[in-house]
């Protein structure tokens, strides 16, 4: 690649080089001794559908100042109540970028110490190398909104509002690529100043508790289901748990298959209404043997943050998979022995998850009339891999309760 005057970039989290080049390199190295695969890196997309977003004011009538319907679904304001925010816990988020200057998400940065910002080791941009935070999407900006949010003057879209966070863009437009994907999880792992080298000047000290990660590579994105998988059980390895939106191509089953949310090294998440039951976009197992999703969370029609400092509502797993990254950020500040803990986090919020048993089996019940062509519709909520009980792949160990896993945590009685 020197020879060649071709720029490229080597991974230490994949055993992998980005080469950004034609591809009329690909079949010069295809074949090379010592180069196990040579995939595709590809550049921007549009998303076929964007997810909408209606702006609202931040003194809303029936919102500002009062616990929003999502969070007090899951019982967030119990675990406030016992004095349990998220302090001292430090949150990653990679995705469309964010907007730092937020209100509901300014106090909490990183990067910010009540005077002036610094984002080196708090941001990095994958895609332009931006110095400092912005979001060209509106989705960062509200997922983290999810997770952290709170503007100190009513208005709290956050389950975990005492949490600091700091971030990664992956995705352009909506976009990533898995040269992207790879490069926020290895910033994550060892977070580096702008400019620096991710070989040298990585520090360990710098890194997240958990990763939120409201986004999936499938393969029109460049991802083969085990190319970030390195990546991700790294970041497992290192204690630090990333949680992942599910997928939004339900309601058949067997659909939550897009990396990483397949990953048994990850925490997915499928999405649910404010009463806990599931929406028909949310992805389903079972996934190559596994329960997917492993937990869920509210997804419908969300409230919270977004760029420019009002607030909107989206709907997706990606909006889920936050309330799970801040209910993590809830009980490892309660309990600090749980931190790194990935196994006992994970199984104390199934046992403190209520549960939600799945009776419908998939069986067909119509048929597209003849002429056009043959199409079997299906229950939406069905047993995927004929699993009934509580967890299922419908939604996995149930929906979660943040009340009620705190106290546990703090060794109250439930």
């Amino acid at each position: 690649l020197d020879g060649l005057g071709v720029p490229y970039r080597p991974y230490y989290i994949i055993n992998m080089i980005r080469v950004d080049g034609h591809r009329w390199l690909v079949s010069r190295f295809r074949n090379r001794s010592g180069v196990a695969a040579v995939i595709l890196n590809p550049n921007v997309r549009r998303y076929p559908r964007r997810i909408p977003l209606s702006g609202v004011g931040k003194d809303e009538a029936g919102v500002s100042g009062k616990v929003q319907a999502n969070l007090a679904a899951i019982h967030a304001a119990d675990a406030w109540a016992l004095g349990v925010t998220g302090e001292g816990i430090v949150v990653a988020g990679q995705d469309t970028g964010y907007d730092w200057t937020h209100p509901a998400l300014k106090p909490q940065y990183r990067g910010w110490d009540g005077r002036a910002a610094d984002h080196n080791y708090n941001w990095h941009d994958a895609w332009d190398n931006r110095a400092e935070p912005f979001d060209d999407d509106m989705h960062g900006t509200h997922t983290m909104g999810i997770v952290v949010g709170d503007d100190g003057a009513g208005t709290r879209t956050g389950v975990a509002p005492g949490a600091r966070w700091f971030c990664c863009r992956n995705m352009r437009r909506g976009l990533g690529n898995p040269g992207a994907y790879a490069e926020c999880i290895e910033f994550f792992l060892a977070p580096y100043p702008h400019g620096g080298d991710p070989f040298t000047d990585g520090d360990t000290r710098y890194a997240p508790h958990i990763v939120n990660n409201s986004w999936g590579c499938p393969d029109i994105e460049g991802c083969f289901p085990d190319t970030l998988r390195p990546a991700v059980e790294a970041l497992r390895a290192a204690g630090i748990m990333m949680v992942v939106s599910a997928g939004n191509d339900g309601p058949a089953c067997g659909t939550a298959t897009t990396p990483p949310a397949n990953y048994d090294a990850v925490f997915s998440v499928g999405a649910t209404d404010n009463d806990g039951n599931i929406v028909g976009f949310s992805s389903r197992g079972p996934v190559d043997g596994l329960l997917k999703p492993d937990v869920s969370a509210p997804g419908d029609w969300v409230r919270s943050s977004v760029p420019g400092g009002g607030y909107g509502y989206a709907g997706g797993t990606s909006m889920a998979g936050p309330h799970v990254t801040g209910l993590v950020a809830l009980l490892w500040s309660a309990a600090p022995a749980l931190v790194g803990d990935i196994d006992a986090t994970e199984a104390l919020i199934c046992r403190t998850a209520r549960p939600r048993p799945v009776e419908e089996v998939c069986t067909a019940v119509d048929e597209v009339p003849k002429g056009m062509f043959t199409a079997l519709l299906y229950n939406p909520v069905c047993a995927c891999g004929g699993v009934t009980g509580t967890p299922n792949n419908v939604y996995g160990c149930g929906f979660i309760d943040a009340g009620a896993a705190v106290r546990e945590a703090l060794g109250l009685s439930r």
